[in-house]
């Protein structure tokens, strides 16, 4: 019996001398390691290239790269592709990312114009999260690009097509949590051709006057889930263009902002499509607009299989709006071809709305608006000093549905 004993332990013992240590799932790659200064005035950029390349090679089952609190790092344009073994990388932000604040500093690497600032290309696995800061410090690009019309002489970066804060793409599941975004020269934070993308807890604020500031906008994104969010801009608070599909929005606060928008779709006559979108639980505060489908004259494609249910007015200029004939041109004429709008749906919605009509359906006489879809709708207008006393009206024209439960204003276009 000695002898089995001692056998049991040699063989115990030569066991864990030959065995493979496990990996270490949690490396840190701090950019301070990497010579990143932190004061908001040095160029970092090049350390976060640096800690990125070696996260890229780690070993690592889940590397960080962190970006320490407390401490503001200037960054050029760039990007961080996916070059990357298998397995999930964290980029850990707590502290303040800040872009060069006057345009003309912009390295744009040789191009007229930046259209992205920090870019996430051809990744996998990745989440994106923190209690840190991105600031565009896009004041500037919005104060030289409100005097390009009309100008002989005109700074051609800024009154160009400005850069994009965050942009996720060609990348699948990737999970973007509890950053603040601000003040991005034109979009805030975009989604495009990725997949599987989850954002939560985000806060993105803009002066609601700031030109073309969306806070998040997709492009041919699929699976993409959005909620718990405060976004304040001048823009749309999420807007969905071409190609998105599998659309999940929910418990997200909007205002300032040009609300949550499908679209523009069919400009210059092109085919473009959005289907299967559910929004739901959003408080829409003194926007522009609520929930709102727009398309241009001449398009082609469709928008369908959309719902926006449990949503809350709050002095919104537009509650429910959709626009088969928008343009925001001097001269628009009436095309014979549309984008088709079907499968709309519209269901617990309720609050004020800050003009009439409260209820707004315009779509097209050669392609009308089909299964249109209002369940249990009311809006009053709002109460103050300025308001006439009016209740708030409906308009609709083109459109083939129904009407259930309580609706009012009442829509009698539909059955």
């Amino acid at each position: 019996m000695a002898k089995y004993l001692i056998l049991l332990l040699l063989v115990s013992i030569l066991g864990a001398a030959t065995s493979t240590p496990s990996r270490s799932c949690n490396q840190v790659y701090s950019v301070i390691d990497y010579g990143a200064v932190g004061d908001g005035d040095t160029d970092d950029t090049q350390a976060f290239k640096d800690a990125w390349k070696d996260v890229c090679k780690s070993s690592s089952c889940s590397p960080i790269i962190q970006v320490p609190g407390g401490k503001t790092f200037l960054l050029q344009p760039l990007t961080f592709n996916g070059e990357c073994k298998p397995g999930q990388i964290i980029f850990q932000v707590d502290g303040t990312i800040t872009a060069p604040s006057d345009p003309n500093d912009w390295n744009c690497h040789g191009n007229k114009y930046c259209k992205q600032w920090i870019t996430f290309d051809e990744v996998a696995n990745l989440v994106i999260r923190g209690s840190g800061t991105v600031d565009g410090r896009g004041s500037t690009w919005w104060e030289r690009h409100s005097s390009c019309k009309g100008h002989k002489h005109k700074d051609k970066r800024v009154c160009g097509k400005k850069p994009t804060g965050l942009t996720i793409s060609h990348s699948q599941n990737v999970h973007l949590e509890g950053l603040t975004f601000k003040d991005s020269p034109q979009m805030h934070v975009a989604f495009d051709r990725a997949e599987w993308v989850y954002a939560s807890n985000l806060t993105i604020q803009a002066p609601g006057d700031s030109p073309n500031t969306d806070g998040i906008h997709l492009q041919h994104a699929k699976n993409i889930f959005i909620d718990h969010s405060r976004i304040m801009t001048g823009d749309d608070c999420i807007s969905i263009g071409d190609g998105s599909s599998q659309i999940n929005i929910s418990r997200i606060a909007c205002g300032p902002g040009h609300g949550i928008s499908i679209g523009s779709l069919g400009i210059d006559g092109e085919n473009e499509t959005v289907e299967d979108v559910h929004v739901s639980f959003v408080v829409f505060t003194e926007t522009t607009n609520g929930a709102r489908i727009k398309t241009w004259q001449g398009g082609k494609g469709f928008a369908r299989n959309i719902v926006f249910e449990n949503i809350r007015s709050e002095g919104a200029r537009n509650p429910i709006i959709i626009d088969q004939y928008y343009c925001d041109h001097k001269h628009c004429t009436e095309h014979s071809s549309a984008v088709k709008i079907s499968n709309i749906r519209y269901e617990n919605i309720y609050g004020t709305s800050r003009r009439k009509p409260a209820v707004h359906i315009a779509c097209s006489k050669a392609v009308p608006c089909t299964d249109i879809l209002l369940n249990n709708i009311h809006l009053e207008a709002v109460d103050d000093d300025d308001d006439d006393g009016d209740e708030p009206s409906a308009f609709c024209s083109n459109v083939q549905g129904h009407a259930m439960g309580h609706v009012f204003p009442p829509l009698p276009c539909l059955s």
